[in-house]
């Protein structure tokens, strides 16, 4: 009773509807690239962020994550603004100071061992009380 030349969108009385197959591959594979790029959108400013140094690269994945469980887009834009911006490394100069620091104080001229451990001066025998006297600060 159906004509024998169906178009192809219809589905035949007995087999599978095939529009609606390939439509519901069409639609999980789109499902799958929006998901994607979803995710590759999300972890920019970490992948940014990733040539920084680790603290800045820290706080950027800890926005990413505030910004993915709480829909709030302000923790991404903050992210995304943190990672472009390069901040000045400080930690090493200072930390080269300080090792230069303690080279130069172990290595002061003038000072032997011999005389950092000796003992003190004798008190003089004719003020004994000067060594013994308290002084006040007042």
């Amino acid at each position: 009773m159906a004509p024998h030349h169906l178009p192809f969108y219809l589905a035949p009385g007995s087999g599978t509807d095939m529009l609606m197959v390939v439509m519901g591959i069409f639609l999980i594979g789109t499902v799958l690239w929006v998901g994607t790029l979803y995710w590759k959108l999300h972890s920019l400013p970490e992948r940014m962020a990733h040539k920084s140094q680790k603290l800045q690269f820290e706080f950027v994945a800890v926005l990413g994550l505030i910004s993915l469980f709480t829909h709030m887009h302000v923790f991404w834009i903050a992210g995304l603004l943190l990672a472009m911006i390069d901040l000045p490394d400080f930690g090493t100069p200072l930390r080269s100071i300080a090792g230069s620091v303690e080279k130069i104080a172990d290595a002061t001229p003038g000072q032997d061992d011999a005389s950092a451990e000796a003992a003190p001066a004798p008190v003089s025998a004719d003020k004994p009380d000067a060594a013994r006297k308290e002084h006040s600060h007042v």
